[in-house]
């Protein structure tokens, strides 16, 4: 339904921002407003997972060392960290749907200056750009509609998750083609930059602030939660915070450089990595399984049994040189339970660890502990390739590593969410 005029208030406390803009919102554009948001994380996805499967050429046209390939193929997670603590800060200070559009704008012309890069250090700058923004927006998105969907958390993050995994499933598919089209690997990222530009003009008409800056305070005004720490810092976001920055360090290193390992090791053609990259996307549409599941189940044991799931496809992957066919079943598995298991229930408990009005900050700790050391998990694996070939840094760093996770997930306490039953 139609709004009417509003002063300004992308300056104005949250707090007094949700109580102002508490105006009723029809249900299609609620519908209108989600799909909108999904579509931006798409895009999002997008421009982050285009760059894998173009990095052989990438790296052909400047010189790139497999090194300084694999820094670049996830060195935006870099910027997405240091934009998510002081993005928790804006949150819960700032309107969300102010953040939100911001976020969309510099992290698509972030992708649109990477084929612009002379060099190493420029194109470096410009993907570290492009994930601040894509941590900002990650934020923004998900303290809004974790605030909006509180009682159905996981669901609704799982139904993102889709968007984002359709990012991942077609970027590869579409930016193979495009290079091959034009002779150049330049025009996917002026294409998706140009729809993530587009997709903020959109949503600055159709994003309504009665969804994205609702109050978790009024929604959950019958609750008591005494039960829970008084710090948004406590037990169960340390723990949480720890097998994030386990899980983004295996997940990216893997995203950041299966490609190249299928392409270099395995000796796929481009078209077949993008395929095997396609169908990992595809597999991450779990997310909406994940999630709904996330909301009814013990969320510890649930995180515990996917990271142990990535540990064995990863055996699959880097130890039994499959075929193309049966490389893309285990690209699809890990995609499942990497991107449509643990990244929506990760997200989730986070928020579900704290009070609800600190929403804000637990989003924002989510994105920093996740993608912080994330930025720097393809040069890992990189130097492990170079030091112990393909199948045992795998073995190391996407094997091992998410057991790390696991020691650090048995410290987590659902008792204590905020979504106890009491």
């Amino acid at each position: 339904m139609s709004h009417t005029a509003q002063a300004d208030t992308s300056t104005v406390p949250a707090s007094d921002t949700q109580e102002r803009n508490r105006t009723s919102i029809s249900r299609p554009m609620i519908g209108v407003g989600f799909l909108l948001v999904v579509l931006s994380y798409m895009v999002n996805a997008m421009d982050r997972q285009v760059f894998p499967p173009l990095l052989p050429n990438i790296r052909a046209e400047y010189g790139f060392s497999l090194e300084q390939g694999g820094l670049l193929a996830t060195n935006f997670t870099l910027g997405m960290a240091l934009a998510g603590l002081p993005a928790g800060y804006l949150l819960d200070r700032f309107r969300r749907k102010t953040v939100l559009l911001v976020s969309i704008v510099i992290y698509s012309l972030g992708t649109m200056a990477t084929p612009l890069a002379t060099g190493f250090a420029d194109m470096t700058l410009y993907r570290v750009v492009s994930g601040f923004g894509e941590g900002m927006q990650s934020a923004a998105i998900f303290a809004a509609i974790g605030a909006f969907f509180a009682h159905r958390r996981g669901l609704a993050f799982g139904i993102i998750g889709v968007g984002y995994s359709v990012g991942v499933f077609i970027a590869p598919l579409i930016g193979v083609r495009l290079m091959s089209a034009h002779g150049t690997w330049h025009s996917p990222f002026y294409l998706f930059g140009t729809a993530g530009l587009l997709i903020a003009a959109a949503a600055l008409f159709l994003v309504k602030t009665g969804l994205t800056e609702h109050s978790v305070e009024k929604s959950a005004s019958t609750s008591t939660f005494e039960h829970m720490p008084a710090s948004a810092y406590n037990r169960n976001t340390i723990a949480l915070a720890v097998h994030s920055v386990v899980s983004g360090v295996a997940i990216y290193g893997f995203l950041g450089l299966y490609p190249t390992y299928l392409i270099t090791s395995l000796h796929y053609t481009a078209e077949q990595a993008a395929l095997a990259m396609s169908l990992l996307g595809f597999g991450g549409m779990s997310a909406v399984l994940g999630g709904w599941l996330g909301d009814r189940v013990n969320q510890r044991g649930l995180l515990i049994g996917s990271m142990l799931a990535v540990s064995a496809i990863s055996v699959c992957i880097y130890q039994t040189q499959a075929g193309v066919g049966t490389q893309c079943v285990f690209a699809f598995l890990m995609g499942a339970f990497g991107l449509g298991f643990v990244y929506p229930n990760t997200n989730s408990a986070m928020q579900r660890s704290v009070r609800p009005e600190q929403i804000g900050r637990a989003s924002g700790l989510f994105v920093t502990s996740y993608y912080g050391t994330a930025a720097f998990s393809g040069l890992l694996f990189a130097a492990l390739v170079d030091a112990f070939g393909w199948s045992r840094a795998g073995l190391l760093q996407v094997t091992a590593l998410p057991l790390l996770g696991v020691l650090a997930l048995l410290f987590v306490r659902p008792a204590r969410f905020n979504n106890a039953v009491r």
